[in-house]
């Protein structure tokens, strides 16, 4: 008897938590299935994560107009082509992750006749992106793609709240939460030997203070609030302390510009902020930290705060999305997202009192990675699709 298909498409491979997720759900749900994973080519400024899946065995075919920004010729021929290829491979389920995967992906499998078509939202644009004009289109859009499918699939409970309670995208009984599934043992091994190399490298000594802010350079992830608060506080602390900003984007320019004004102004030093660009191995960098920050104006699941916590790193963070169901640290300190003196005074606050943030961090690092291991997940997900294929497990 032909195992069912399954047909995964994702936005695009760069570096980042979906890249992960896709690839383990399409490596690891066992022989009962066969998956072909399609998705488009990372943006300027990103980084290519194909490794990821190359490192798993498997082969993505990359479809070159899937896009994240909205261009309306390449949005179209990426439909054509995402249609050729459910003719092609004939699916059973086509799971779109991801806003424009599932935007083109869900019209491309309802136009085939595909009976089972499921979605995960990795976050929303709800909130935070767009005007309200085109918030409320895509809001709209949303809904009707939601009544063209089988089920949705939210990445944490707030998340679902927001998908159907706030924003009214499907009935809350088509919505199922499925948290994210990583390999975090990665986190768990050569951790001493790892700092002291990460620390040895940038020059950093045993009274420093490191911390992190892990993602992409984006207006929505609020860095230069980050440097805004550093400048406020800087003068009220005599620890040493550097902040490392990792990853790269659009707003990474004017960031080194406001960098730059502050210095000039005498308000914070430029030797306490350093750009590293995207990291590949994240635990060559997270070892050598003492906190991780946050300060986005929305987020879905963040997944650095999910491997900080595995890693036994602290959490300063603002309060988005599904940052609180992240969380387990009982002494994480975080922020109303309109109170940004609050996320300064609470970065202050560790900085100052470090250690005792430390030392309970460092307690709950096996409890977060069995809640979002990737065994989890695939199991999660196995459960997902027979219950769509009417399958008894």
């Amino acid at each position: 008897m032909p195992v069912p298909k399954i047909l995964r498409i994702v936005n695009r491979f760069n570096l980042g938590g979906i890249t992960y997720n896709v690839s383990y759900l399409s490596a690891y749900m066992g022989p009962e299935y066969e998956t072909l994973l399609v998705g488009g080519p990372e943006e300027a400024h990103e980084k290519n994560s194909l490794y990821i899946p190359h490192q798993l065995g498997l082969k993505p075919l990359i479809i070159s107009e899937m896009r994240r920004s909205l261009n309306p010729f390449k949005d179209i021929r990426a439909y054509f082509k995402l249609r050729h290829i459910i003719k092609t491979f004939k699916p059973d389920i086509v799971h779109t992750h991801a806003s424009k995967a599932g935007f083109i992906g869900r019209l491309a499998a309802r136009h085939e006749g595909v009976t089972h078509i499921i979605h995960t939202f990795h976050g929303h644009v709800f909130k935070g992106y767009f005007n309200a004009v085109l918030t409320q289109l895509i809001i709209k859009t949303e809904r009707y793609l939601a009544k063209r499918s089988s089920v949705l699939i939210a990445i944490s409970p707030t998340q679902a709240k927001d998908l159907g309670v706030v924003y009214k995208i499907s009935k809350p009984e088509r919505i199922r939460v499925v948290r994210l599934g990583f390999d975090l043992n990665r986190f768990f091994s050569n951790e001493q030997h790892l700092r002291q190399q990460f620390r040895l490298q940038h020059a950093i000594n045993d009274t420093t203070l490191a911390l992190g802010i892990i993602g992409r350079l984006a207006p929505i992830k609020q860095h230069h609030l980050l440097l805004d608060q550093l400048a406020r506080i800087h003068k009220q602390t005599t620890r040493p302390y550097v902040v490392f900003i990792i990853g790269d984007g659009e707003t990474g320019p004017a960031l080194l510009n406001q960098l730059k004004a502050l210095h000039q102004k005498e308000q914070l030093p430029a030797d306490c902020i350093r750009f590293l660009g995207w990291i590949e191995k994240l635990e060559d960098v997270i070892h050598g930290l003492d906190g991780v920050l946050l300060c986005s104006k929305n987020e879905g699941t963040p997944v650095s705060l999910i491997e900080a916590q595995a890693a036994g790193v602290s959490i300063i963070s603002t309060k988005v999305g599904g940052v609180e169901d992240v969380v387990i640290q009982p002494m994480a300190l975080l922020s109303d997202v309109n109170a940004p003196d609050m996320f300064g005074n609470h970065i202050l606050n560790f900085i100052n009192n470090a250690q005792q943030y430390i030392d309970s961090a460092k307690a709950c690092r096996h409890q977060i990675s069995t809640t979002y291991s990737y065994t989890r997940l695939c199991k999660d997900m196995q459960q997902v699709y027979a219950s769509v294929l009417d399958i008894t497990q």
